[in-house]
């Protein structure tokens, strides 16, 4: 078979990783795809907001699957381009990912569901939600209602930095037209927990669980990001979890999208918030998480082909997912200055010694090769993922890949997996840079 995956960061390197595994596999081509899947297939010059090359790209090239890798395509309808067309695709329709590009209309659909989330006022009149604020409780949540590359999200820990933040997104446009909805909740307190599960409409099946960490900076302080590290399986779920997941989510969720005529076929990656035992959802996401696939697909088994076909001909109840029981890590190494302004086009070094570690797999997210060189491309540079017998183990080996890589100004966090540790192991800090 000849795929294409859309998209060029840490997760599209990890699909075309775990894709190039099945035998049914032939070609792959990336659009744009990075330094990383070009060594696994074609990177094509196309954006991915590029619909219409897209769909000739697929077109002219005799494509037998395409596997959409970003939100932006989705909202903007690429899978309903691509059916009308007769072509074959995994994701969500642009119906069916307003889940995740529009924060409201996925309140919406948990309120009429049943689905426990938090509770939230809508917005689009800047002095209507500020006298909104005045009445809250202290910390609240105020989000973009559109697609803001996961930095949309602003934790005010009072009514003046509130106000700001209303009239930065509202009046200021900080995040485009993603901002001129808001979304003001009441601050859910716990500890957060990513699912990822194939979704064929009426059915689905878990595919994994895991933590990131959002914020840039260790500790989680700083502003968020789209993800600075993330650990598999979460530490603390438990089968009441999972018991929870399926009858007061998935299976609500699910009756209410049915409900309102939606068919939702592809990955649905939930974020939760759990506190006390008890999971309230805090989105929905329409498509695999970065970074959170690179750390779920090192430990799926099994053919990944196989199961978004399945998917894609609605016979998720008949697939048998397994995971490999050792856990993984993976630590995001950014440029000096992201999320905001930052400088491209550095050299990469230490690449070819992670390559000979056992376990580890480097995956490239903002990165390009020129003449034999591998260069910064990007915020979020490469996503260093390990796997070991325990958590304290892979994570170790994780911080160990890292410090063999340098770039001028990279930054990473120190602390990913650090909370998850038993005490007698968290307070061992990364390994110093070689």
């Amino acid at each position: 078979m000849r795929l294409l995956i859309v998209g060029g960061g840490g997760r599209e390197h990890a699909l075309a990783w775990k894709l190039r595994q099945s035998p049914e596999v032939g070609e792959i081509f990336c659009a744009p795809g990075n330094a990383g899947t070009a060594g696994l297939g074609e990177n094509v010059a196309i954006p991915p907001n590029d619909n219409a090359g897209l769909r000739r790209f697929a077109q002219e090239n005799r494509i037998d699957l395409t596997v959409v890798g970003p939100d932006d395509p989705l909202a903007a309808g690429l899978v309903d381009d691509f059916k009308a067309e007769n072509l074959r695709v995994f994701g969500p329709t642009k119906s069916a990912a307003r889940l995740e590009s529009s924060k409201v209309f996925a309140k919406q659909i948990m309120r009429c569901s049943g689905v426990p989330t938090a509770m939230a006022g809508v917005f689009d009149d800047t002095k209507k939600a500020c006298r909104f604020v005045e009445k809250l409780r202290y910390p609240i949540v105020i989000k973009a209602d559109g697609l803001a590359a996961g930095k949309g999200v602003i934790i005010a820990p009072d009514a003046e930095s509130a106000r700001a933040a209303i009239y930065e997104m509202i009046e200021h446009r900080r995040f485009g037209e993603a901002g001129a909805r808001v979304l003001i909740e009441e601050f859910l307190e716990g500890w957060e927990c990513s699912l990822h599960a194939f979704v064929d409409g009426d059915r689905y099946q878990l595919l994994g669980t895991a933590c990131d960490h959002k914020r840039l900076r260790d500790q989680d302080e700083g502003p968020n990001t789209g993800g600075m590290g993330a650990y598999s399986p979460a530490a603390a779920w438990t089968c009441d979890l999972e018991k929870q997941f399926d009858e007061k989510i998935m299976r609500s969720l699910l009756r209410g999208l049915n409900d309102e005529k939606l068919h939702f076929t592809g990955l649905l990656f939930p974020g939760l918030m759990i506190k006390d035992g008890v999971a309230r959802v805090l989105e929905f996401n329409c498509r695999f998480g970065d970074p959170e696939t690179q750390v779920i697909l090192p430990r799926l088994k099994g053919d990944l082909l196989a199961i978004m076909q399945q998917t894609i001909d609605g016979q998720v109840g008949a697939m048998k997912i397994e995971t490999d029981p050792r856990p993984a890590v993976t630590v995001v190494m950014a440029s000096a200055g992201y999320p905001e302004k930052f400088e491209t086009g550095k050299k990469i070094s230490g690449l070819a010694d992670c390559a000979k570690m056992e376990n580890v797999h480097i995956f490239h997210a903002g990165t390009r090769r020129n003449n034999g060189d591998v260069l910064t491309n990007g915020g979020r540079v490469l996503s260093v993922t390990a796997l070991g017998d325990s958590l304290g183990e892979a994570r170790a080996l994780a911080y160990e890949a890292v410090s063999k890589i340098d770039f001028e100004g990279c930054y990473y966090r120190r602390d990913i997996a650090l909370a998850a540790l038993p005490a007698n192991v968290a307070g061992k800090d990364v390994p110093s840079r070689s």
